[in-house]
C-alpha cells in the first residue's frame, strides 16, 4: 500500500459484493479512519506539523489541503475494510490491499494537487482498518494491530521496498521505519500512544492536551524516518529530547509543558524538519481509540450518519 506505482483499480469498486450489513460496517471503519486523519490535522499546536496555525515545516501543505486529502481517502478505507471482511491475513489479501492502496494514492494526489499529504497514513491506517475488519466486533486494540501486522509481513510483489524516503532512512540508519512498525504490530501505538492518551484522560486532562501528550510520548520514543530524512540524526535527537522535556514538565496541559512544546516547535522549524512519522502514528492511535469498545464507553457512541454523507460526496 505504500508503493509509488499506481493501479487502475477503482476504489469504489475494489471489493467483491458484500451484504448491506457488512458494507455499513466497512463504511463506519472508513469514517473512523477519515476522522482520525482530520483530528490529527486539526490538533494544535503540533511541533513543525501542519495545524490550525499554519503549514509548519511543510511549505507545500495547508490545513485545507490535509482536509481534502482525508475526505478523498474515504473510499480507499471502505474498500480495504470490505476486502478484509471474513478474511485472514494472506499473500493474496496483501496483494489485493496493495492494489486498493495504490488506487487510494491516486485519489489523494488528485485531491491534493499531486502533493504527498497522506501516503504514510494510507499504509498505517489502511493496515489498521484491515485489521479491524478482520477482527470484527472486537474491543482489543492489540488484536487489531496484530492482525494488521500479520498482513504487513507479506510482501506486495508490485512494490519496490527501497522506493520511499522511509525505506532509505531505514537502510541508512538501521531503524524500523513504517514497515517495521507495522510488521511488529504497531508497538508505538499499542504500548505508548494509546496508554498515554488514556492515562491523560483518566487524570481529567482536556482532550486536545491528552492528544498532544500522546504525540509527545510517541515522538520521545520513535526513530522517526521523516525527521531523519529532513534533518538527520541531529533533528531526531532534538525532537526526542524536546518531547521528553515536555512530558517531564507535566505535559502540554501545564504552562511549563506548553512553553517547552512551543520551544520544540521553533527548534524543528529552524531545522526545517517535522515528525511526520509520529503524526501518522498519532492518527493510528486516534483510530484505534475510536474503534474499540473502551473508547465508546468513555465518550459515548458516535453518530456517523452525517459524516458518511459528507465523505461520500
Amino acid at each position: 500500500m505504500a508503493a509509488t506505482v499506481f493501479s487502475s483499480v477503482n476504489v469504489r469498486e475494489a471489493h467483491l459484493p458484500i451484504s448491506a450489513e457488512a458494507r455499513t460496517a466497512a463504511a463506519q471503519l472508513a469514517a473512523h479512519a477519515v476522522q482520525a486523519l482530520l483530528d490529527e490535522a486539526n490538533l494544535t499546536p503540533k511541533p513543525a506539523l501542519v495545524d490550525q496555525r499554519g503549514s509548519g515545516a511543510h511549505a507545500d501543505l495547508t490545513l485545507a489541503l490535509m482536509h481534502r486529502s482525508a475526505h478523498a481517502l474515504f473510499f480507499c478505507f471502505e474498500a480495504i475494510a470490505s476486502a478484509c471482511k471474513g478474511m485472514a491475513p494472506s499473500q493474496s489479501l496483501r496483494e489485493r490491499l496493495g492494489a486498493i492502496g495504490r488506487a487510494g494514492e491516486q485519489r489523494m494526489f488528485a485531491a491534493a494537487g499531486c502533493t504527498n499529504t497522506h501516503k504514510g497514513a494510507i499504509w498505517s491506517l489502511g493496515l489498521l482498518v484491515a485489521g479491524a475488519a478482520i477482527c470484527g466486533d472486537v474491543d482489543d486494540a492489540s488484536a487489531i494491530a496484530a492482525a494488521a501486522g500479520a498482513i504487513a509481513c507479506y510482501r506486495d510483489s508490485c512494490t519496490e521496498p527501497s522506493a520511499t524516503h522511509g525505506a532509505r532512512m531505514q537502510a541508512l540508519y538501521g531503524v524500523a521505519g513504517a514497515r517495521g512498525e507495522a510488521q511488529e504490530g504497531f508497538p508505538h501505538v499499542i504500548e505508548i500512544g494509546l496508554p498515554a492518551l488514556r492515562a491523560a484522560r483518566s487524570r481529567g486532562i482536556a482532550e486536545h492536551c491528552a492528544r498532544l501528550d500522546a504525540l509527545m510520548a510517541i515522538m520521545a520514543a520513535l526513530d522517526d524516518t521523516c525527521l531523519l530524512h529532513r534533518g538527520g540524526l541531529a533533528a531526531l535527537r532534538a525532537a526526542r529530547h524536546g518531547a521528553q522535556r515536555v512530558l517531564y514538565e507535566g505535559g502540554s496541559s501545564t504552562a511549563g509543558g506548553m512553553a517547552l512544546l512551543l520551544a520544540l516547535d521553533a527548534e524543528l522549524l529552524a531545522r526545517n524538519a517535522s515528525p511526520g512519522g509520529s503524526a501518522d502514528l498519532l492518527a493510528a492511535t486516534l483510530f484505534l481509540d475510536s474503534v474499540t469498545l473502551t473508547s465508546a464507553k468513555q465518550r459515548g457512541p458516535r453518530n456517523f450518519a452525517g459524516d458518511l454523507e459528507l465523505w461520500k460526496n
